[in-house]
């Protein structure tokens, strides 16, 4: 039999050996990296590596007294903040968002594009050589607008077209903007959200000589200034508007009316400001054709399920790091079953009977957002409405409850009420504050607010790819219509044209259709070449 006392001792002894080979080891290492002026080889990287031992590991006790001593020492001010800073950009920010000290607002700079020109104002427009690597990637999966550019660069279908546009500005986006001004266009660009902006990209599309206003990190302020820049400029009237949201609409009417009456045509992509349009149609205020691109079915079936589902979680994950397995959440019907599939407990609250209908038959539980308010974990807004969590409900909900909204507009969750003397903010890394109530209970928000999947993550490119074909095709419409076909109303966008898009993005899918022949055709009553389903038809 085998003595223990001498088999612990052994491993004792062992254990010693592997420590102070792996202490040699970090010597030298260290000693070869540290080293400005020698040559390491091959065979000594090796060598080095080789010498590691492959033992069983043991168990040891280990001191950290001195560490602790280390770590205890508060970091300077100047430290605290590059550590702030640092771990903020790991997290959720773009290599971009705030990596200069300088601290100066863009207003105040004067920078210049290897053309010469000053007309934009961006965050540094040295960053335009990593932009332009981030929109190379982006076009890889954005094959379809990159054809339609292709097959209609030729025929120049926006030549003279002057588009003003106020969107998120990011890689995905900046395709669109160059696919516009391919086919003849000429455009100045803004930011639809002051968190959005890519600002590599921002300075990519300035260097191209786009007239770009935007920085991510804008005050209110700055956010209608850059607006104003866009659409007051000495010898520049536009023609075209592509909003989202409706700002920039909002800010032409209210402000240039002149100049709105002169626009040929709106395209609109979001909740927010297909609402604002329609209220203005409504009173008898819309003095253009506007086209609905939000209630299209391409956008509708795919950015708004397949895109937000996706970066709802991509931004929840990078902002706060939280598992969702056991979480109690309270979403709409659209990203439920996303979060379902991660083990959630998912609430879904609807206005709708017909989505309400459907949450129910999908397996999720309908109820009043003050019905779980006390014992939910998240909340993420995605309405386009207004108030939809009150100050009332954000003092109800329990400690380390993270709060969210994913709608365009930073109107659904009431923020401002947030802002007291009696509660504490801490901003904890970028995008993500601390409320915290007088009795030291904490509620985690995000984006202020803002629009989460856009402000704190990504989207994806795939997506985003259809949403921008149906933007260029919606004002390629509008611009070459004869007189009369659109009056001063809101349209949405021809069934054919649905068709259209969704067709351009089946190759990269390896997909087939199959074609009707001529009897069946007749039989159904169809075009063989479409459109397939009515105009009345819900997908």
């Amino acid at each position: 039999m085998t003595d223990p006392a001498a088999e612990a001792k052994l491993e004792v002894k062992q254990a010693s050996k592997e420590v102070k080979e792996s202490e040699n080891v970090a010597e030298k290492y260290s000693a070869m990296t540290v080293s400005k002026n020698s040559e390491v080889t091959m065979g000594e990287l090796s060598s080095v590596f080789s010498a590691v031992p492959t033992h069983k590991p043991v168990k040891k006790q280990i001191q950290f007294v001195e560490d602790k001593q280390e770590f205890s020492r508060f970091p300077t001010k100047a430290g605290r903040r590059s550590l702030s800073r640092s771990i903020s950009q790991s997290s959720t920010d773009s290599y971009s968002s705030d990596s200069s000290d300088d601290e100066t607002s863009p207003r105040d700079k004067t920078q210049v594009n290897s053309k010469g020109s000053t007309d934009f104002c961006v965050k540094n427009i040295k960053q335009a050589e990593f932009g332009r690597r981030e929109i190379e990637i982006a076009q890889q999966d954005m094959s379809a607008l990159i054809s339609l550019r292709k097959r209609a660069q030729s025929e120049k279908p926006l030549a003279g077209a002057k588009i003003v546009g106020c969107t998120h500005i990011t890689a995905q986006t900046a395709v669109l903007i160059e696919t516009l001004v391919a086919l003849g266009a000429q455009c100045r660009w803004t930011a639809c959200n002051i968190y959005s902006t890519q600002n590599e990209v921002a300075a990519a599309l300035s260097e191209t000589g786009v007239a770009v206003f935007a920085w991510k990190g804008e005050s209110e302020d700055d956010f209608w200034w850059c607006i104003d820049r866009c659409v007051n400029t000495e010898g520049w009237q536009p023609n075209m508007i592509l909003d989202d949201g409706g700002d920039l609409t909002h800010w032409m009417y209210k402000k240039y009316p002149n100049v709105f009456k002169k626009i040929r045509g709106i395209v609109e992509e979001s909740v927010t400001g297909v609402h604002r349009l329609y209220q203005l149609s409504k009173a008898g205020k819309l003095c253009v054709p506007a086209m609905n691109v939000n209630d299209s079915v391409t956008k509708q079936k795919f950015d708004n399920l397949y895109c937000c589902r996706e970066s709802i979680l991509d931004g929840l994950k990078r902002t706060t790091d939280v598992m969702f397995g056991g979480k109690q959440v309270v979403v709409g019907k659209g990203c439920s079953a996303a979060l379902k599939a991660l083990g959630a407990i998912v609430y879904v609250t609807e206005i709708d009977p017909i989505c309400a209908l459907q949450a129910c038959m999908d397996g999720f539980r309908v109820v009043k957002l003050n019905e779980v308010i006390r014992q939910v974990d998240v909340i993420i807004t995605c309405t386009g409405n207004k108030n939809v969590v009150t100050r009332d409900q954000l003092d109800r909900m329990k400690n380390g409850s993270i709060v969210c909204n994913m709608g365009h507009s930073n109107t659904e969750i009431d923020v401002a009420s947030l802002r007291t003397p009696e509660l504490t903010w801490e901003r904890v890394r970028s995008q993500v504050d601390h409320v915290i109530w007088p009795d030291g209970k904490r509620v985690i928000l995000l984006a202020e607010g803002r629009l989460l999947n856009l402000s704190c993550s990504t989207v994806p490119t795939f997506v985003l790819s259809i949403t921008a074909t149906t933007q260029a095709l919606a004002l390629i419409e509008l611009y070459n219509a004869p007189e009369g076909r659109y009056k001063q109303d809101v349209y949405l966008l021809p069934k054919k044209m649905d068709e259209y898009v969704a067709s351009l993005h089946l190759a990269t899918f390896d997909a087939h259709l199959t074609e009707l022949s001529d009897e069946q055709a007749k039989y159904l009553g169809l075009n063989k070449n479409g459109p397939f389903k009515p105009n009345y038809y819900r997908y």
